[in-house]
């Protein structure tokens, strides 16, 4: 189902600011990109039900909302009948329950699904947004990426124009093969750096780098500036890009490469300027899934003591040795609709912003 490209191309000029609040004038000036992610949305769900994906939901508030270190839940409270009360947290992803369904039944899945992640805000962040998630057991990472592919071929125009980076006009060919570039490959190509050997010594990047350390940069951070700098800027421009291969350490639910165990099978999709998705090559091991998240707690304790916690998720760990091969992605479906729309601001394709 390919969805024809839209005739308005910027955003609207009296769209509203995520002040909240909005009069009926700002929902109706964005009406054309609102019937576009109305139609991307029922495109996207025929083209995953004609691959046999059944769509799923699962529930937002959760006694364990994930474990990644950096993200930020909402916390609220539960009460029962009797008056007792429980933590739950607003999900920062449906991927643990998801991940249930799969194991149970071995059929491979999709959800439009809201999400939460707090004290994000930007042209690019809202705190509560729409994540595209699906999981496709038998397949691996490769085969993710050509369905993936197919996915962003069939709902997008085959030609988009976006921002370039020197603030010219770049534009975005859908019509050529996806590029799929290894971590290792992408830091050599466009950082000139030998990532894999410096793993877990900051000195060691900083040097091959040929910039200082900032006060307590320990390695991960480094990476990460160097990502944002070196790396994201020069990828994904006139064609999107699967970065692949990440270093084991960056990649706490996927399995390690059993031909280089130095990376995970993990790949995130850039395209005009915007990381627009995650996927990983599901780790089924029950036993280094929990000392991996044991890990991340420690870390997330260290960083942010001041952050409530949560329980492990056990019903997970138990799931998991029953889960087929899997791969999972996470796909950022408001990104998506920004893409198709040649706008740069998240809250243009929201129908309601807060």
């Amino acid at each position: 189902m390919s969805i024809p490209a839209t005739t308005q191309r910027t955003a609207p000029a009296s769209s509203a600011s995520f002040s909240g609040g909005e009069d009926p004038d700002h929902i109706r000036d964005r009406l054309p990109f609102l019937h576009r992610r109305s139609m991307m949305q029922r495109g996207v769900r025929a083209f995953l039900e004609a691959r046999g994906h059944m769509e799923v939901e699962t529930p937002y508030a959760v006694p364990t909302p994930g474990e990644e270190v950096h993200l930020h839940p909402f916390h609220t409270v539960r009460e029962t009948p009797q008056g007792q009360q429980e933590d739950l947290f607003l999900h920062t992803s449906p991927e643990f329950a998801m991940k249930r369904i799969v194991a149970a039944t071995g059929l491979p899945v999709f959800q439009f699904a809201r999400v939460w992640r707090n004290g994000e805000r930007s042209g690019l962040h809202a705190p509560e947004f729409t994540m595209l998630e699906w999981y496709h057991p038998g397949l691996g990472l490769s085969g993710l990426m050509d369905e993936t592919e197919a996915l962003m071929k069939a709902v997008l125009p085959s030609v988009l124009n976006h921002p370039g980076s020197a603030g010219t006009q770049d534009t975005l060919d859908l019509t050529q093969p996806f590029e799929r570039l290894t971590m290792e490959e992408a830091f050599q190509r466009h950082a000139g750096i030998d990532l894999l050997p410096t793993e877990g010594d900051a000195q060691a990047l900083a040097v091959a780098a040929g910039c200082p350390l900032r006060d307590g940069e320990n390695w991960e951070d480094l990476f990460f500036r160097l990502l944002l700098e070196r790396i994201e800027p020069a990828i994904g421009r006139t064609r999107p890009t699967f970065l692949t291969h990440w270093p084991a350490s960056q990649a706490a639910l996927a399995c390690r490469d059993p031909a280089n165990p130095q990376v995970a099978l993990r790949f995130e999709l850039y395209a005009a300027g915007m990381e627009l998705a995650n996927a990983f090559e599901e780790l089924t091991d029950a036993t280094e899934q929990r000392t991996r998240f044991h890990a991340d707690r420690a870390a997330r304790r260290s960083l942010y003591p001041q952050r409530p916690d949560w329980p492990m998720d056990e019903a997970l760990l138990r799931a998991l040795p029953q889960m087929p091969p899997c791969s999972g992605i996470a796909l950022g479906f408001d990104r998506l609709v920004m893409l198709a729309c040649g706008t740069s601001r998240i809250q243009d394709v929201l129908w309601i912003s807060v």
